[in-house]
């Protein structure tokens, strides 16, 4: 459950590959080395994101909630936030989750 326009600042997940399957909502992925690169992903949609690739995540609504369920290839909670200026500058409705707490 991510609040409408929430969005996280740039970070990676170490050696962990991340696969986000979308159950409601739209999600934005921003990603590369000055999150240059953008995709958006739907409901019944999956998005991976590899190990080390800085990123940058987002509910693409302004007023819908994004439901989706996180997959991940190890237990440990690693966020290893990056000083990279992002496109998209994080908002006040923080992204909050088990490992993206503010």
């Amino acid at each position: 459950h991510i609040h409408p326009d929430a969005k996280t600042g740039a970070h990676h997940h170490g050696d962990l590959e991340s696969i986000i399957y979308v159950l409601r909502g739209r999600a934005r992925m921003r990603w590369g080395d000055a999150l240059e690169f953008t995709a958006e992903a739907g409901p019944g949609d999956f998005i991976y994101v590899p190990p080390f690739v800085p990123h940058q995540e987002i509910n693409a609504s302004p007023d819908e909630v994004l439901e989706c369920v996180l997959m991940r290839s190890g237990q440990e909670p690693v966020v290893v936030n990056l000083d990279i200026e992002p496109v998209e500058q994080p908002s006040e409705v923080k992204w909050i989750d088990p490992i993206h707490r503010s």
